[in-house]
């Protein structure tokens, strides 16, 4: 069976063997790569095809002469796109994919993700609905619809000089997940299979094409959370932990605003979070730098006097994430919408207390009160009783993690997920259309 990935990114194997910079956004492909690879693989004939801002010379003399290079016995076939703006369709990259096509002959292509245009190009000049499928991984439409975040409008409407210089103000970022979402719609009519993991991404696949197969299938998570449990004695008291907080839709304001009222009680608490800094405001580039909604989230730091309280990490690797997860007494997912957040499943596998938003597929991976917390998506003060809940009551957000913890092993198990995939591609290859 030859079968084609696309995926978003150069995948963390890839890029660690030709020596360049990779993103661990989607680390988990490496997991099922490092399976399926190797001359001795008789089930499968892996092709993947990836995009890059730029290819460097050292791919191009990969390539050679050709579209692609072989690696482990696996097809690897690298494509230039702009991904700075993937709002905007590129009919160029249509004559790009159609090459690799014809180049690997696929009886199957496994599109991984829809929020890219690399997306909707393949899915037009594969033109094989039957034999493609489409892992959807977050919403661009329902995005779009919750971005703004209960933000004041002074702050949605505020256009700092760098939103204003890169065209980049909140109602613009909304507004591409517009359109991105636009692209997904065409991309979900276009495809005969789709793999989920949530009753919301479930809903959403058949509201755009009920034709459409739903599979369901989860994904396995980076190699590192699957060792190490959090243990309340290592951990730091009243530190609540974030994986991100850059942009809107994450809800990092909402823990802002709930974190006064945590210090009334607990006056040490503080947050920690992952990711890029959008609140540095010190020297003049800091001060051109910043966006409306990282000026929002300093002025919250400020009224509050929250300086003290507040440490922004920076990008982690996935050891420093599961660092930061072991020393955190609770990982919070504010988000104002999420399908199936990673940074929620890493935390449950290493047993962490969690309290997250009651919004999109969340639901379907934790059950109130026996596995974390969960609150209304922007309601304050809900989030501020879930956090001290946690913190009051130890043995119950103990006997919760483990819950947790236990339901994350069985729905992230690598070994299950892997043959869930292949069960998946046989039976669209043969013609069954089941899940």
């Amino acid at each position: 069976m030859k079968v084609l990935w696309l995926c978003n990114i150069m995948i963390p194997a890839i890029g660690e063997a030709l020596g360049l910079p990779y993103s661990n956004r989607e680390g988990w492909l490496t997991g099922i790569y490092e399976r399926l690879k190797g001359e001795n693989n008789s089930l499968i004939q892996l092709g993947i095809c990836f995009p890059m801002q730029e290819i460097p010379e050292q791919v191009h003399r990969h390539c050679g002469e050709g579209l692609g290079f072989s690696m482990e016995g696996i097809r690897c076939y690298p494509f230039q796109e702009d991904l700075t703006k993937p709002e905007i369709y590129d009919s160029g990259l249509e004559d790009r994919l159609e090459r690799i096509l014809k180049d690997f002959t696929p009886d199957l292509v496994h599109i991984f993700g829809t929020e890219f245009p690399h997306a909707l190009a393949m899915v037009k000049v594969y033109g094989r609905p039957e034999r493609t499928l489409v892992g959807l991984q977050g919403i661009c439409s329902a995005c779009a619809e919750s971005y703004l975040a209960d933000l004041p409008n002074r702050v949605v409407e505020r256009r700092t000089f760098r939103d204003w210089l890169k065209k980049d103000s909140i109602l613009q970022q909304q507004e591409k997940f517009r359109r991105r979402g636009e692209q997904e719609r065409e991309i979900l009519k276009r495809t005969g299979h789709v793999t989920g993991r949530t009753a919301f991404d479930k809903r959403e696949a058949a509201a755009c094409n009920p034709k459409a197969v739903y599979h369901q299938m989860n994904e396995t998570m980076r190699q590192p959370f699957y060792t190490g449990e959090w243990e309340v004695e290592k951990s730091i008291p009243y530190r609540i932990f974030l994986s991100q907080g850059d942009y809107p839709l994450k809800g990092f304001h909402y823990v802002l605003r709930a974190l006064p009222y945590l210090l009334d009680i607990y006056p040490q608490a503080c947050v920690c979070v992952a990711g890029n800094s959008v609140v540095e405001y010190t020297s003049w580039k800091d001060k051109i730098k910043i966006s409306s909604y990282g000026k929002y989230l300093l002025e919250l730091i400020r009224k509050h006097k929250l300086e003290e309280h507040v440490k922004i990490l920076g990008r982690l690797s996935a050891e420093e994430m599961k660092e930061q997860l072991l020393k955190c007494s609770i990982f919070i997912c504010p988000s104002s919408l999420e399908n199936s957040p990673n940074s929620l499943a890493e935390a449950m596998l290493l047993g962490v207390p969690v309290a997250a938003s009651r919004t999109g597929g969340i639901p379907s991976l934790l059950e109130e009160k026996k596995e974390g917390m969960l609150f209304t998506p922007g309601n304050v003060q809900e989030l501020t009783r879930a956090v001290l809940y946690l913190w009051q009551k130890p043995k119950e957000a103990v006997r919760m993690a483990e819950a947790g913890r236990l339901r994350a092993v069985r729905l992230y198990d690598g070994e299950k997920n892997y043959w869930r995939m292949l069960e998946i591609y046989s039976k669209i290859v043969e013609g069954e259309g089941n899940s």
